[in-house]
């Protein structure tokens, strides 16, 4: 079984995936943090970030995987090396669009998380899960919410890391990187057809995860 929750950066994707993932006790993949390894390592190499064919290149040598443990918290694997801490610094956050408009880096990509999907059921995050990766998915989310509410979950989840937050800033970054999602020429940000829509902008975590299991729940009676 495979379950897609798409949606913009903030809406809490990541978070809600994880619950629902281990509610069902299935595998949680994180799509998101594959292209935020392979920025890691362009930068660690000095790799042009705006040459296509160089990025491609770089991704044909790498090695990116998901380790899911009972009980513990996602692994994110870069040739081996545990990066789950370093890919989510503000450097590779406002950098990773480059890999995830990269059409060749997008087409690994898309094999890799074929791929780790084969190994057992999981619940994805990420932009273009439900339209691109897994256009058959059992079940299909997209989940969003206002710009305003995003921005506040985005500021709060960087506060609670001990990061210092020009709230300002932040917010013209994550329009950006909504402009760069949804205009992006190869797996852009897009809700599927039969995707089911949830605004979340008024509504807890677990009440989105409630939602969510429910809905998979019926559909599986």
């Amino acid at each position: 079984m495979v379950i897609t929750i798409d949606g913009p950066a903030g809406a809490g994707k990541s978070t809600v995936a994880k619950l629902v993932a281990r509610q069902l006790g299935v595998a949680f993949m994180d799509t998101g943090a594959m292209y935020r390894a392979l920025t890691v390592k362009a930068l660690r190499m000095n790799v042009n970030l705006q040459d296509p064919a160089a990025l491609v290149l770089l991704a044909e040598a790498t090695i990116i995987d998901l380790l899911n443990e009972p009980g513990q918290p996602l692994k994110v694997l870069l040739d081996g090396e545990d990066v789950s801490e370093a890919i989510r610094s503000i450097e590779v956050t406002n950098k990773t669009f480059y890999i995830a408009r990269t059409p060749g880096v997008r087409h690994l990509m898309v094999a890799w998380q074929q791929r780790i999907s084969t190994r057992q059921s999981m619940v994805g995050d990420g932009r273009d899960l439900g339209t691109v990766v897994f256009p058959n998915a059992e079940h299909k989310f997209y989940l969003d919410a206002d710009f305003k509410m995003r921005c506040q979950r985005r500021i709060d989840e960087l506060k609670a890391k001990g990061q210092v937050v020009d709230e300002k800033v932040l917010a013209l970054d994550l329009a950006e990187r909504d402009h760069q999602d949804i205009s992006r020429k190869v797996g852009p940000l897009k809700q599927a057809d039969d995707a089911v829509l949830i605004d979340s902008t008024a509504m807890s975590v677990d009440a989105v995860v409630e939602f969510i299991l429910a809905h998979v729940r019926k559909g599986k009676s």
